[in-house]
């Protein structure tokens, strides 16, 4: 059961709406009540199916977020009833009387913020307690997770169904953790909340280029764990890179809905309130002197949100973060970053150079990037072959479309070129 609509290769209708929106926490609601994620799962997707059959006879319902809670609980309910099991069938009367019980008492009372600790519980790997947080506190699909992951869909897929195994075998419990085990936690959760933002910014798949629940989801999440963990410096470091990145929102896309890249954004079009927020924090985190990755990238965002335009960014410093987050965090991704701030200080045969040799396969934003250094070094013909390449990875339909007009500008064949 992949926990997903059946309503693939339709336009995207309300109950595709809101279950890009609400899966998420409907799962995790039904988990509390149900004691069980694959109950859970499975009651949420009846509910779904039920709205796919009904909604568009008799429209969607006022609060469609709360008609799928509550029908989920119901199928819940039948299936518990036609068990065998006494015990089972006490439950499902239990469900049945006591249909919103109080809280759980500990540091998490949000349904979704418990079942994101939950899922990161140290008996599950590090890579799965991140996926399937993804699956069930995000609502993203496997094919999103891949993305993220930069890995084939069907190995995700596996994964997925390994750590749900293995939560069952190990007995591994729903429940809020303990003050004391929240720390030990946190790295998993931080990552989870920071690729719900990340799919949400840009989506991997599908024709738009950004899905605001996501991102209002994951900052919500990043409010809720500074409110929990306020002396956790790199908390206020995630909630600082996302607010940031979130303030450029209304600038990221033309009203036609065309990708408009950082350099070319009207900076006057900033979320003004989230800058000063996100600002804030960063100054916060430098004050504390405990540098970890999310705080390097925030302070990253934040000198671009310092310049009045792109030709005053600071790139000397952006470069020198830069070089710091590759010695916290190294990866592929953070030195393909790192390649884009040496091509404004040093040029972009230099950061060709350092392109050419990154281990990234298949994946559209090192194209992407190298094309753009191409294009700046007058090889038209190069750059116009990468920037196909890009488009042949990239699987979002606004920018598939950038990279398109990338390409046609330095066609030769277009003749403009230059």
């Amino acid at each position: 059961m992949t926990g997903e609509p059946e309503t693939a290769g339709t336009p995207l209708t309300a109950v595709e709406q809101v279950f890009r929106e609400s899966s998420g926490r409907a799962v995790a609601v039904l988990t509390r009540l149900l004691g069980d994620i694959d109950a859970a799962e499975e009651a949420v997707q009846d509910a779904f199916t039920t709205a796919v059959a009904r909604w568009p006879a008799e429209g969607v319902p006022p609060s469609p977020a709360g008609w799928i809670v509550t029908t989920a609980r119901n199928r819940a309910i039948d299936r518990l009833r036609r068990e065998s099991s006494r015990d089972v069938r006490h439950r499902a009367a239990a469900l049945l009387h006591d249909p919103d019980p109080p809280p759980e008492e500990g540091a998490v009372r949000d349904d979704r913020l418990r079942m994101l600790f939950t899922c990161c519980h140290p008996a599950l790997a590090p890579a799965a307690r991140v996926a399937l947080t993804l699956r069930l506190v995000g609502g993203l699909t496997t094919a999103e997770i891949a993305h993220a992951f930069l890995v084939p869909e069907a190995t995700m897929a596996q994964r997925l169904v390994r750590a749900k195994t293995k939560i069952r075998a190990a007995r591994i419990p729903y429940r809020v953790p303990a003050e004391a085990d929240l720390p030990d936690r946190l790295g998993g959760v931080l990552a989870v909340v920071y690729l719900v933002f990340t799919e949400g910014h840009t989506a991997s798949t599908g024709d738009r280029l950004v899905r605001p629940d996501l991102c209002a989801e994951a900052v919500r999440l990043g409010r809720e764990l500074a409110e929990l963990m306020p002396d956790e410096p790199e908390v206020l470091g995630l909630l600082a890179l996302m607010l940031l990145v979130e303030s450029r929102r209304p600038a990221r896309t033309t009203p036609e809905g065309e990708l408009v890249p950082l350099a070319e954004q009207d900076r006057r079009r900033w979320d003004t309130a989230l800058v000063a927020e996100g600002q804030d924090l960063v100054r916060r985190c430098l004050r504390r002197g405990a540098p970890g990755p999310y705080q390097v990238q925030a302070a990253i965002q934040a000198v671009h949100s310092d310049a009045p335009t792109a030709a005053d960014t600071d790139w000397r410093q952006v470069l020198a973060l830069y070089d710091q987050l590759l010695v916290l965090a190294p990866s592929p991704v953070v030195a393909l970053n790192r390649a884009v701030a040496v091509g404004e200080v040093e040029g972009p045969a230099a950061a060709l150079a350092l392109v050419e040799e990154l281990d990234l396969p298949r994946h559209h934003l090192r194209a992407a990037v190298r094309a753009d250094l191409l294009r700046r070094l007058g090889r038209p013909e190069a750059a116009a072959a990468a920037y196909g390449e890009a488009i042949e990875l990239a699987g979002n339909a606004t920018e598939r479309a950038f990279l398109e007009r990338r390409r046609a500008a330095v066609s030769p064949r277009s003749g403009a070129a230059s």
